[in-house]
């Protein structure tokens, strides 16, 4: 690879850039005060739209065109950054705030500016007690050396930002409910329209960004859209913290121009397979993106190329490791596990297809498996979340299609699975052996309705 600049990345080994002294040291700060005292908020939301800027969350949409999405007549915006980063091996943006708070604070600052929000709420994850600490210092800093506040920099301009710890849950990440949740409701999202930039937080217009992604806008606003665009791959453009975990030797966040390889990955910065063994899969971005074979880790991992592989997408770019002796039955039981136990249970195909498919994969894994519940589970995840509209928020696609994934690029080890690993105790469900024996599955004197039978009496009643 052509050496690399690091641009996030740049303050991490510096013990001392938490102050917010050190960081104006360094030059920090200094893009804030170009925007605020040079620029316009349009002109700003225009660098950024030439930047190409995509949101580093999972999405990929693109930042400039989220923000002119605003309406024109607002007269209070709010900005929400989404911190809660629970999708599974991502923990990048943890590296973000606690090795450089102020590059953070200093973006937030900018979109705010830009978007003309006054007050910026920090969604971060319950579990990073030791980044929340560190923030809420940084913005204390920050505050007292005339960077937030009112009339900063001379420019009339004021925000306060606000720190907010997660409620402990997958389905927060999710912008609006995380919105929710900042509210104090229950963490369940929203049927859209009306988008959070029309009707968000306390029903005010609301932009949500990713913590990684307002990292990335001082860099633009300091050196240009062109600077940025010299990285990356087409479509893709700047810079990507990269998080490698799994069964490798090294398990880190690194940061790379968008569009480098799995292989290049492991190999450069993972350390290699660990134990001497080899790749045999690797998921991409977080586990709701699906699987790449060992045949494609020379894909280029950015936001449009990935999609050719059979992958939802490049996620959160945290590619995850899975060596040659590990089952792909157990990738979708802890997958499927996961997601069950997420689902916040408000549409009905998430709430029960997340619960079917894990006891499915379950049973499957326990001997009872059957070579049609693979078309089973097929047919389940279409019904789920794959056609549009099925669903309010994205969880179910997210749980839908590892399994359709998985199936389609290694059915053959899975056929091979259910063949040899027969426990008939686990096939048959009491409840189902009984039916098909023609008996009553239920004690005496009880009746119940049983899909697909109607109401079912016991034996002696």
């Amino acid at each position: 690879m052509p050496k690399f600049e690091p641009v996030l990345s740049r303050n991490w080994n510096d013990p001392e850039i938490l102050s917010v002294k050190r960081y104006e040291s360094k030059g920090g700060y200094a893009a804030s005060r170009k925007a605020l005292t040079t620029m316009s908020p349009d002109q700003v939301v225009d660098l950024v739209k030439a930047s190409e800027l995509r949101g580093r969350g999972g999405a990929g949409f693109p930042t400039g065109l989220k923000w002119s999405f605003l309406p024109k007549d607002r007269k209070e915006t709010f900005m929400c950054v989404n911190g809660d980063e629970s999708e599974p091996a991502t923990f990048n943006n943890r590296y973000l705030v606690e090795k450089d708070p102020h590059q953070f604070i200093e973006g937030i600052l900018i979109g705010c500016f830009a978007t003309r929000a006054s007050t910026a709420y920090v969604y971060l994850r319950f579990e990073y007690i030791k980044a929340i600490k560190i923030l809420e210092q940084a913005i204390a800093e920050a505050r007292a050396a005339g960077h937030l506040g009112k009339n900063i920099y001379g420019s009339g301009f004021d925000l306060e930002i606000w720190c907010h710890r997660g409620a402990g849950a997958y389905i927060c990440g999710e912008e609006t409910g995380l919105i929710e949740s900042l509210e104090g409701k229950r963490g369940w999202p929203r049927i859209k329209p009306p988008f959070p930039a029309i009707e968000g937080a306390f029903r005010k217009p609301t932009v949500v960004n990713n913590i990684e992604t307002l990292a990335c806008v001082p860099h633009i606003v300091e050196r240009g859209a062109d600077w940025f665009k010299s990285m990356g791959t087409p479509k893709s453009y700047g810079p990507k913290l990269y998080t490698i975990s799994g069964q490798v030797n090294k398990q880190v966040c690194v940061e790379l121009p968008l569009g480098v390889t799995t292989n290049q990955l492991i190999e450069e910065h993972g350390g290699g397979v660990w134990k001497g063994r080899k790749a045999k899969a690797a998921i991409p971005g977080g586990i709701s993106m699906g699987l790449l074979t060992k045949d494609e880790f020379d894909v280029p991992l950015d936001f449009e190329e990935i999609r050719k592989t059979g992958c939802l997408g490049l996620g959160t770019a945290a590619v995850t490791v899975l060596d040659e002796t590990t089952r792909i039955i157990d990738y979708l039981y802890n997958t499927s596990r996961f997601f069950a136990h997420e689902s916040c249970g408000q549409c009905t195909p998430c709430r029960e297809g997340t619960g079917w498919l894990y006891k499915t994969i379950k049973r499957i894994r326990d001997g009872g498996g059957r070579i049609e519940d693979l078309d089973l589970m097929n047919h389940l995840a279409n019904n789920m979340g794959i056609t549009p509209g099925t669903t309010i928020c994205g969880l179910a696609d997210g749980a839908a299609w590892p399994i359709k994934n998985a199936i389609a690029k290694y059915r053959p080890e899975l056929e091979q699975f259910i063949r040899e690993n027969v426990n008939p105790a686990a096939r048959i469900a009491p409840v189902q052996e009984a039916i098909s024996a023609g008996r009553s599955p239920l004690p005496s004197n009880t009746s119940m309705f049983v899909p697909g039978i109607g109401i079912a009496k016991s034996a002696t009643s």
